[in-house]
């Protein structure tokens, strides 16, 4: 939850026009404006970047699939600290 006071008039008028302008709540706008602000440009997710060096040392079909097969896919338990 965030609350965002002082809040400008002109700005919360600005975002409900942008808000409408695209068919969403002024929240739901807000939400969005503010993601794509701290989304970093050019993200690449770590499985991405690992299958990329994957693909450039040349493993085969074969050598992949080992890794898929040693994968744990159990969810990891949260930490405890009792």
């Amino acid at each position: 939850m965030l609350t965002v006071r002082n809040l400008p008039d002109e700005v919360h008028r600005a975002l409900r026009v942008r808000a409408a302008m695209h068919g969403r709540s002024t929240e739901a706008e807000v939400r969005e404006i503010l993601e794509s602000a701290v989304k970093p440009e050019g993200r690449v997710k770590l499985g991405s970047l690992l299958a990329d060096i994957g693909r450039r040392a040349g493993l085969t079909d074969e050598e992949f699939a080992v890794f898929e097969q040693a994968r744990d896919k159990t969810p990891a338990r949260p930490a405890s600290f009792e």
